[in-house]
């Protein structure tokens, strides 16, 4: 069996690759496509539809999060594996997985995962999960702690893309795995805070693509063949589409107080949507809502689409756990999550970076409120951290309007989608197929990959 890398650059695409010499050079010596991504096209749909060839109808991943109706609860960024239904790629093989996620839980032999340490007082430090245990205390020792707050957040940074490729190259030396799992994140953050085509942009590519080098070599080192692929193109936005709140307005989602502040009340809301990116899931309680939910939606501005049941399985998108109704956002647009209509009545938690509790995704969490005062907040934080202290982090605005990319509708152009790269030149059957390929190709051509000889 031929070892393989599958690095996950998020949000590469053909327009930014022309900024990214070492991975030019590498798809010249191999092969290039355009790879298809699926609705939503955010991360746990899609890695969900590499690792298992299905779509989101069979293996149930329809976003990043969703509504948990046995629960009553919206949950974002759960990590336990047995939420993908279906076998997955990596059974019956030695895996590494760094990084991709519902990483808990799995059958793999190695695995890091970002998972914070949550003192009983509040705190929260830095620090990752990993299997075998003793894999965290190598890494910690030799590469520093999990950098958690570069990962995500207002101060993330290339220092997260830095140190997972480092623990990537160290567990190939190490175990020489049969399949390693690599996902380096920093394109999304300057593409989301400033748009694809910015100058930062471009110099987000150039960092990516040095850190990427010295992976690939130690791939070819090992005699490693090497996919380079990605999830989804982000691309550029400039209206936020507050659905929650034009919802609250027609008298069909409820919230609760508490404190002075106000929270979603998923259980007796007639309709509420939990958004993600370019695409929402709305949630009607009664079906003889549907029609006037429908209606309302129809004629938001920034909407898109509005999909029914039959019209989610023309995406293959018709799981169980989708919203009864799917919005999907212009191309200029995306969906934030709030619901409030006073912002001195949102919850404390709005300020903060807090993906779990927030129901649906904030990108203002890569944003200091005030750059200079939140910087400032920051430090002072960090040092009521390090001795002890309870501290509240409140920098993050509740000003969507600075968010310039956002990703989750399937891409118009090839030049904004996905792209895959591999080092072996030679692959009958695929190599010629340079016109595209399908998310649900991938699993295929890893095994293809892993079984030549």
């Amino acid at each position: 069996m031929t070892p393989l890398v599958l690095v996950n650059v998020v949000g590469l695409t053909p327009r930014l690759l022309a900024h990214m010499p070492n991975l030019k050079a590498f798809a010249r010596r191999g092969w290039q496509a355009d790879l298809g991504t699926v609705l939503p096209a955010v991360t746990c749909s899609v890695q969900s539809t590499f690792l298992t060839g299905r779509m989101p109808a069979e293996h149930g991943v329809v976003g990043n999060g969703w509504y948990f109706r046995e629960l009553g609860e919206v949950h974002l960024w759960r990590q336990h594996n047995a939420l993908v239904r279906g076998d997955k790629l990596w059974d019956g093989l030695k895996v590494a997985n760094l990084c991709w996620w519902y990483a808990m839980g799995a059958s793999t032999e190695f695995l890091v995962t970002p998972r914070p340490v949550y003192h009983a007082d509040g705190r929260k430090s830095p620090d990752c999960y990993t299997r075998p245990p003793g894999l965290r205390d190598d890494l910690t020792r030799h590469l520093g702690p999990f950098p958690l707050f570069h990962y995500w957040g207002p101060t993330a940074s290339i220092t997260s893309t830095h140190w997972i490729r480092r623990a990537a190259q160290r567990v190939l030396r190490a175990e020489r795995p049969d399949l390693t799992l690599v996902y380096l994140p920093h394109l999304d953050y300057d593409l989301q805070r400033y748009g694809p085509r910015s100058p930062q942009a471009v110099a987000a590519a150039r960092r990516v693509d040095a850190e990427v080098q010295p992976l690939l070599a130690e791939a070819e080192s090992a005699g490693a063949t090497v996919v380079v692929l990605s999830e989804y193109g982000i691309t550029p936005v400039h209206r936020p589409v507050d659905v929650n709140r034009v919802l609250r307005a027609e008298g069909l989602l409820e919230v609760y107080t508490q404190d002075g502040m106000e929270y979603l009340d998923p259980w007796t809301s007639r309709a509420f949507a939990v958004a993600d990116h370019q695409v929402a899931h709305v949630y009607v309680r009664d079906e003889t809502d549907l029609p006037r939910v429908r209606d309302v939606l129809k004629t938001t501005p920034g909407v898109d689409e509005v999909l029914g049941r039959e019209e989610q399985a023309r995406y293959r998108l018709d799981h169980e756990r989708s919203g009864e109704l799917v919005v999907t956002a212009d191309p200029d647009s995306w969906f934030t999550y709030y619901y409030w209509l006073d912002d001195d009545r949102a919850p404390d938690f709005a300020r903060t970076v807090d993906i779990h509790r927030k129901p649906g995704y904030d990108p203002a969490e890569l944003f200091f409120d005030d750059p200079v005062k939140g910087r400032l907040k920051a430090a002072r934080a960090l040092v009521r951290k390090k001795i002890g202290l309870r501290y509240t982090l409140d920098v993050v605005p509740l000003d969507p309007s600075r968010v310039r990319g956002s990703h989750g509708r399937l891409p118009e152009s090839p030049s904004d989608g996905p792209v895959l790269l591999c080092s072996d030149p030679a692959v009958p059957g695929w190599a010629e197929r340079r016109d595209g390929l399908r998310a649900t190709d991938v699993r295929p051509l890893v095994e293809h990959l892993l079984r030549r000889s």
